[in-house]
């Protein structure tokens, strides 16, 4: 079962065991940092990762996703997200921990250069975007095609922990088109 933990630093912990077991199995290590002595050098803001489409299982993210992008950035944003499910397996999950939004370090860390909290990920599940035109959810389908199940979604106030399976194919419905004039 081939794993990948991006933003590993000197660690090599398993924080998240969704669906099986706390070791691991067949890990790959990725970071910036030529001192943590990562399998995989690569600048997580670079797209695209340098991985084959549908190699991993899992994708484990630790503290990491707040040091990536920018908040408002949706571009980047939606091509990060869309880069995950591309290297996941059909099923796969990426399972991921950040400073919850109630937390003083979201912002008092002067890395973090964006929050992800529970309404953020409804972006990231086609599904919800039946609310488009009820609610104030913005319909970024023209960009995002890929599509996720939110499978684990904790805060207790100091931390976020998630878990995203990927759903392939998606489930993307196409935006209604108006009808012709007087219909």
């Amino acid at each position: 079962m081939p794993e990948l933990l991006i933003g590993c630093g000197n660690r090599r912990d398993k924080r998240i065991a969704y669906d099986g077991g706390w070791a691991w199995t067949d890990l790959t290590t990725l970071d910036i940092d030529p001192d943590a002595g990562a399998d995989v050098l690569h600048d997580l803001n670079d797209l695209p990762y340098p991985f084959a489409d549908d190699q991993f299982d899992e994708i484990h993210a630790y503290e990491v996703l707040e040091h990536i992008g920018r908040q408002g950035d949706w571009r980047f944003f939606f091509a990060q997200f869309s880069e995950f499910w591309r290297i996941l397996k059909p099923g796969g999950v990426l399972c991921a921990t950040c400073p919850s939004a109630s937390s003083r370090w979201a912002w008092g860390d002067p890395g973090h250069t964006r929050v992800i909290q529970p309404e953020t990920l409804i972006f990231l599940q086609q599904p919800q975007y039946a609310q488009v035109g009820i609610t104030s959810l913005t319909d970024y389908r023209a960009v995002f095609q890929a599509d996720f199940d939110l499978v684990l979604s904790e805060d207790d106030g100091e931390a976020y922990r998630f878990g995203l399976r990927a759903v392939k194919p998606s489930r993307i419905q196409p935006k209604a088109k108006p009808g012709p004039a007087g219909a």
